[in-house]
This record gives C-alpha cells, sequence and structure tokens, in this order.
C-alpha cells in the first residue's frame, strides 16, 4: 500500500517542526562556506555527522538545482545560483538596516553607514546622511580595502591574525592617505586596539579630515558593521565617548533583528 501523504509529510519534519531535508541542505551549504566553498563527501559526513548515503542524496539535489557543483575531481563546490541569492539577500540587509542607521543619525549627529565584507574587500550596503550642511558621502556600492577603514577594523578584529596576514597579502596596504597604516604588524596592533576598546576609529586614514567610528554587528548572518563619520573637528575624542556607546547598542539591536526569524523585520 503506498504511504500516505501525511505520514511522509510527518516523518520529513524535524524535532522542530521544519522540514529535516530542508535543515540539512541548508545545513550543509553553510559548512560548505565555512570550509572555503569546496569540501568532499567525507569532509561533510564528519563536520555534519549525517551518514555518507544522506549527504551523497541531498548533494544530488543540490547539484541539480545549480546551487552546487561537482568538480572534476569530485570534490563538491558552491555553484552560481548562490550568486544572484547573495546579492539580493545583501541589498534588503541593507534596507533593513535603514531605520537604525537613521537611528544613529538622528542621536549621534552624523552620517550612518552599513558594510559588509565581500571577499577581501568591503562594500557598503546602505547610507543615511547627517543633517549637518558639512556631512559625508560614500556611495552605497563603493568598495574599498579594509586596512584603511574603520568598518574594516571593526570586521577583521573578529578573525585569526592569520587570515589578517593572508588577506593583506593578498590585497596588499596602498596607502589612502599619509595616516594609513600600511604594514601588517601595524594593522594587526591596530586590531588588537579594537578587541580590547569595543570599537575601531579610522582616524584620517581613509581621507583626510574625516574621523569614522564602527563596531561589528554581533552574530550577524554575515560579517557586517555599522559606522558613524564625520568631520574631524566634530568627531573628537570627547565626542567618541559619547557616541561609542549608540553604534554599541544600534548594532546589537539590529543584530537582534536580523537573528530574530518572527520579528517581522523589513
Amino acid at each position: 500500500m503506498p504511504t500516505s501523504s501525511a505520514s511522509t509529510t510527518d516523518s520529513a519534519k524535524s524535532a522542530g517542526g521544519g522540514v529535516q531535508s530542508l535543515e540539512r541542505a541548508f545545513d550543509l551549504l553553510e559548512r560548505m562556506a565555512d570550509a572555503g566553498g569546496e569540501v568532499g563527501l567525507s569532509e561533510l559526513s564528519a563536520s555534519s555527522g549525517l551518514p555518507l548515503p544522506t549527504i551523497h542524496r541531498l548533494m544530488r539535489t543540490l547539484v541539480a538545482c545549480g546551487y552546487v557543483r561537482q568538480q572534476t575531481n569530485r570534490r563538491y563546490a558552491l555553484g552560481p545560483r548562490l550568486i544572484r541569492l547573495g546579492e539580493s539577500a545583501s541589498r534588503l540587509l541593507g534596507t533593513w538596516a535603514r531605520p537604525y542607521l537613521a537611528r544613529l543619525v538622528e542621536e549621534t549627529g552624523e552620517t550612518a553607514n552599513m558594510a559588509l565584507l565581500d571577499g577581501d574587500e568591503i562594500v557598503y550596503v546602505a547610507q543615511v546622511p547627517s543633517k549637518h550642511s558639512m556631512r559625508m558621502f560614500t556611495e552605497v556600492g563603493r568598495r574599498v580595502l579594509p586596512h584603511s577603514t574603520g568598518v574594516g577594523k571593526a570586521l577583521l578584529a573578529g578573525f585569526p591574525d592569520d587570515e589578517v596576514r593572508a588577506l593583506l597579502a593578498r590585497t596588499g596596504m596602498p596607502a589612502a592617505t599619509d595616516k594609513t597604516i600600511t604594514t601588517p604588524e601595524g594593522f594587526l596592533a591596530a586590531l588588537a586596539d579594537v578587541r580590547q576598546a569595543g570599537f575601531a576609529v579610522d582616524d584620517n586614514e581613509q581621507e583626510i579630515g574625516v574621523r569614522c567610528l564602527a563596531v561589528s554587528v554581533p552574530d550577524s548572518p554575515t560579517a557586517a558593521a555599522v559606522s558613524i563619520s564625520g568631520p574631524a573637528g566634530r568627531v573628537t575624542e570627547e565626542a567618541t565617548a559619547k557616541i561609542v556607546p549608540v553604534l554599541q547598542q544600534v548594532a546589537a539591536d539590529l543584530s537582534q533583528a536580523l537573528t530574530n526569524p518572527g520579528n517581522g523585520i523589513g
């Protein structure tokens, strides 16, 4: 006798009420991303605890859908269809962040930004400008190298030093101004300061006359940071002491909004 659709549905659900095969497939995609985008089935089995036949069945489905590719060496790599999903999600992330950036502007008076780490570069995905006549503008979509920015420091402070060194070796450390940090040792020392202080500073390092304060968004689904930027004459040490707690609170609130699926964000 054929299995009823009701019993099939029930058996496919996980204890948490989700569809188990979907949960497992997304878990495998995230494990692949954590491993650098390419893995073998045995590695996935070891890290996930799933039996090889189950992983093989899920990967066949992901390959057929274009979300995974099987390489000539029989390993599996993240597929090109994920790029479109990621680009769309990045745009939405900027949209969702705008109310929080607007709050930053209201409470600090300075231009607020959100940026992501995309590969080896920083990309700005959202901005709300200050109401001051003299204010900072960063074009949404602009890409910069992380070593000369506050958001770059805030993001890379969460990475191990060896990964940071590898990134700097790939990008180089060109000077945007005479204040830009241009040595790996100097940059790693700056990241140690960020970890201790809980925020990052770009002090005329990307543009002379401009100071930026930045913090990472904790537990963000992708590495993200929020910042304020303004003229060095306004973003003083005294102003920093008042602005940083606001930045940290907004980042925490944004994190909660992004990681809580029931909050109705957007």
